[in-house]
């Protein structure tokens, strides 16, 4: 790949917006969960317990999308802290289910009610019309479907190809 290719350049610029972007956003998120206390991990966790209660330790991982550890050693901090409970599921051993405590809703509600990252986007996107956002958010949508889809088998295959052929013009 040549760094000096327009659609290369256009490409670093657009991950560059879309970096920016998401600095900014995770620093606000960063900020409001401090601001309660908690870790952007524990404050997702608190969040969607509050949007969704009675969810599985297994149904909390999938939502977001993160490893059964790494879930697992945040809830355990929850629990620390008195903000969640843990609870085996009746009927089934295997499965846990968490749960917030008065202490976890409060601060559920201080966090959603704060919400800097989604008060700055709204802010944000007061410049822009309805048909805009539309536009931006399919783009979007369009964007990561295509990266979804992206081979990266195939460019190692190429790259390989490649490098091959290269040695081969080296040895002559």
């Amino acid at each position: 790949m040549k760094y000096a290719d327009p659609q290369v350049e256009q490409a670093i610029e657009v991950l560059q917006s879309f970096m920016a972007v998401t600095r900014a956003t995770s620093e606000l998120t960063r900020r409001n969960a401090e601001s309660v206390g908690l870790t952007m991990l524990g404050m997702s966790i608190v969040n969607t317990l509050f949007r969704s209660p009675g969810l599985t330790l297994k149904e909390l991982t999938e939502r977001l999308q993160a490893s059964k550890s790494t879930i697992s050693v945040s809830v355990e901090g929850l629990v620390q802290a008195g903000a969640v409970t843990r609870v085996q599921a009746e009927g089934n051993r295997r499965e846990v289910n968490v749960a917030l405590t008065a202490e976890g809703e409060a601060l559920a509600r201080k966090s959603i009610r704060q919400a800097y990252s989604y008060r700055a986007m709204t802010a944000a996107l007061q410049s822009l019309d309805e048909g805009q956002i539309g536009q931006l958010l399919g783009m979007h949508a369009r964007i990561a479907e295509a990266l979804r889809r992206f081979d990266i088998e195939a460019i190692t295959d190429e790259r390989t190809e490649a490098d091959s052929d290269s040695d081969g013009l080296n040895q002559q």
